[in-house]
């Protein structure tokens, strides 16, 4: 697949978006201000064609009528002590880490709601050491596959972690080491690098040297992994037991969303993207049914 080194800010595209639809409203992102789609192409590493590995994951059934499932929800309020862990938006920087964000703060957000645990896990334990035949052929900042993640969850955990600006705060064993870029935009963050960071090497250590717990011990695991098929079946899942971890493809439209129920309307395939659902609804404007995401481009974007 060959992608256009044009600047994501078209526009041309932009009016053509605004005026072909209602659903959502395109504008010039700041978040991709100058930017290539060859830049926004290193953000999309998720693994979409689990196929062509070995990565199953066994298929949930919920034990609940879909008569019982409301027909809005959002785990972002569900629980008023995971609010600000449910609700706190990631940046991956220029990693594509997607893959490993969308495993982890899933995971996160279901053990908040499940126990009151408000620690935020690390990112980066899953982006550095979840890798290669162990991990469904996952290359850290050069993509990876969440199925893979989640095994990975259930037999080898997680250490905790928080953002960049937590580094050698002594609040968690893993920060994620990347900081958060301006790609080029007019704000008080950096530049991101020429080129997508180095993933970092997996050292089963704490990197946060003041922290005074051990890597071992600072480790968490999952229950259990499974997979869901079917929209109900999803509803059910995440008011059931919260976030989900989700992928999908990227098209070109989707770096200038704004606001509204997103739908691809124009421009060609960027590569695939791990999210997080943390909800769903009906919207009242369009009467159309969405997924509430939770994406890790920082809170410049959407």
């Amino acid at each position: 697949l060959q992608i256009s080194s044009k600047n994501v800010i078209d526009f041309e595209m932009i009016d053509y978006i605004n005026s072909n639809q209602n659903h959502w409203v395109a504008h010039n992102s700041p978040r991709f201000e100058n930017t290539t789609f060859d830049q926004v192409k290193t953000l999309c590493g998720t693994i979409i064609d689990t196929h062509t590995v070995d990565v199953n994951l066994l298929i949930s059934s919920n034990d609940i009528s879909t008569a019982d499932i409301p027909d809005t929800y959002d785990a972002t309020t569900a629980k008023p002590e995971c609010i600000s862990v449910i609700g706190h938006v990631r940046d991956q920087s220029d990693c594509g880490s997607c893959w490993a964000f969308g495993t982890v703060e899933a995971f996160n957000d279901r053990r908040c709601l499940k126990y009151s645990d408000q620690t935020i896990y690390a990112a980066e334990d899953i982006l550095s050491c979840c890798s290669g035949i162990r991990c469904g052929l996952s290359q850290g900042c050069n993509g990876g596959n969440p199925t893979a993640a989640w095994k990975w969850l259930t037999t080898t955990g997680v250490t905790s972690g928080g953002d960049f600006d937590t580094i050698q705060s002594g609040s968690s064993c893993n920060p994620y080491p990347f900081a958060p870029c301006s790609h080029h935009v007019d704000s008080d963050l950096p530049n991101c690098p020429a080129s997508e960071y180095e993933t970092p090497q997996c050292t089963q250590k704490c990197s946060d040297t003041k922290y005074p717990i051990s890597y071992k011990s600072d480790k968490v695991l999952a229950k259990t992994s499974y997979s869901i098929k079917g929209e109900a079946n999803i509803m059910a899942d995440i008011f059931l037991n919260g976030p989900v971890t989700g992928s999908f493809i990227v098209y070109e439209d989707f770096t200038a969303y704004k606001s509204g129920v997103y739908k691809h309307v124009t421009g060609d395939e960027l590569g695939g993207h791990a999210i997080e659902i943390v909800g769903y609804g009906i919207d009242e404007k369009s009467g159309l049914k969405y997924w509430k995401c939770k994406n890790s481009w920082n809170s410049a974007w959407g």
